[in-house]
């Protein structure tokens, strides 16, 4: 019962994730498994050097193929199964493989099933494609959703001025799709580093020097074989490791994707203070609630959870980014329990682009509001005044400003009376006046591009 989980991923919010369990469940990491055994197999069977194993046919290669393209749940529960006698993991996939092969033509050769592995030659691999899997399918397009979503209401909203505010106070205007078109720019940036990441894979043996793979077959070029079998993959080899590929590259994928996380959080800040604002409303959905006891409420929950489950991702990709290139020695098993969590880290990420997506999707804004707020803080003017005087010598025109207006509401009057004092040529005076706080945004709306 989804009720009695103890994750809310698998409980609570089970239906907003349920993409990831294909790529990042335990069954998936069974899987993954399997396609490395199988393909490693079919790899033996193509190598000249290894007699041992003849060249399996193009029927047997597909049933082969069959363990892991028709993986089923139970499959799953069959080497959970053998897991309760072996107590290992993969040595449980291992015997699996070889049962399903004992009544067909390739019986014979089923001890080049896992042949010369350690366990952590098919775990690595099994994490790489998973991850590579499930970023690309899941991940990524949540991600490009967000920047989509921003690009669009950067373009629609470019020519909307508000009023900026830099330590919370008023400051010089800009438009409001200048404003989010950053947050595009800025998730943009993070979402192509993550398209160019690499996926690493080792091949080596026990402790990387291909032991046991050299000294039965010390005629055939293993590390040749390893670099092709890993691209073969569509993984890169990475061939020079202790037993464990050293998750480097995993800490650049988490890393990218805290630096992401971090920017949607930013920018879930930014929205809940203009909604506090009241420059952006709510679209109303029938039936909701906002609070059990003051009817009138809308919040803004969409952010808040995002902001919320973005820091539980990010304390998860953090713990995954420190620790996982750590190992001591040529191997300890720290690695092995945290890489367990990678699902529930994406997990939280993807709960977190999906409530920040559904917020988005309500924003209207309010126009009104916005130019009031512009109407009544002429004091920002301020700035564009003193640039002008500066162009035209007159001395000390920041002091002069600042006497004008630092702490102080002015009005149209008392700006055009200062203007009118001002020592500058008649039509610059006009189109000082003509200034409006709702027009002094400069390149903002050009630079929506």
């Amino acid at each position: 019962m989804t009720l009695l989980s103890l994750s809310p991923l698998d409980g609570r919010y089970r239906e907003k994730v349920l993409q990831l369990p294909e790529y990042f469940s335990e069954a998936a990491l069974m899987k993954y498994r399997i396609t490395i055994e199988v393909e490693f197999f079919i790899a033996l069977s193509l190598e000249p050097n290894i007699k041992e194993v003849r060249k399996f046919t193009k029927n047997e290669i597909n049933s082969l193929r069959n363990l892991y393209l028709n993986f089923s749940q139970k499959d799953a529960e069959k080497i959970k199964t053998i897991e309760k006698t072996t107590n290992h993991d993969v040595k449980a996939v291992e015997y699996f493989i070889k049962e399903k092969l004992s009544k067909t033509s390739l019986k014979k050769y089923c001890e080049f099933i896992h042949f010369a592995c350690t366990s952590e030659d098919i775990n690595n691999l099994s994490y790489a494609l998973m991850l590579k899997d499930g970023i690309k399918n899941v991940i990524l397009p949540a991600m490009g959703k967000i920047h989509q979503d921003l690009l669009k209401k950067s373009k629609a909203w470019k020519k909307i001025s508000i009023l900026a505010r830099t330590h919370g106070q008023p400051a010089t205007p800009t438009t409001l799709g200048k404003e989010f078109f950053v947050f595009a720019k800025r998730l943009e940036r993070q979402i192509n580093q993550l398209k160019k990441q690499e996926y690493l894979g080792k091949f080596n043996g026990a402790t990387g020097t291909f032991a046991a793979h050299h000294i039965a077959y010390p005629e055939v070029n293993w590390v040749r074989f390893s670099t092709r079998f890993i691209k073969s993959l569509k993984l890169t080899p990475n061939p020079l490791t202790t037993q464990i590929e050293p998750h480097d590259f995993q800490a650049e994928i988490y890393h990218n994707i805290i630096r992401f996380n971090t920017i949607c959080t930013d920018l879930s800040r930014d929205i809940w203070l203009y909604i506090s604002r009241n420059c952006f409303s709510q679209k109303l959905k029938e039936g909701e609630v906002g609070s059990s006891t003051m009817p009138h409420k809308v919040n803004p929950i969409d952010f808040e959870n995002a902001e919320g489950n973005l820091g539980l991702a990010n304390t998860l990709l953090t713990h995954l980014a420190g620790t996982l290139p750590i190992s001591r020695l040529q191997r300890d098993l720290t690695d092995s329990t945290v890489q367990r969590n990678i699902g529930s880290a994406l997990g939280y990420s993807l709960l977190a682009y999906t409530s920040l997506l559904k917020g988005l999707g309500k924003l209207k804004v309010n126009r009104k509001v916005l130019k009031k707020d512009l109407d009544e803080n002429l004091e920002v003017l301020a700035e564009a005044l003193q640039t002008v005087m500066r162009r035209y010598g007159i001395e000390k025109p920041y002091e002069k400003l600042k006497k004008l207006t630092r702490g102080k509401r002015i009005t149209r009057q008392d700006l055009n009376s200062f203007i009118d004092s001002l020592a500058l040529p008649k039509p610059e005076k006009l189109r000082l006046k003509k200034l409006t706080p709702a027009t002094y945004t400069g390149l903002a709306e050009k630079l929506v591009v």
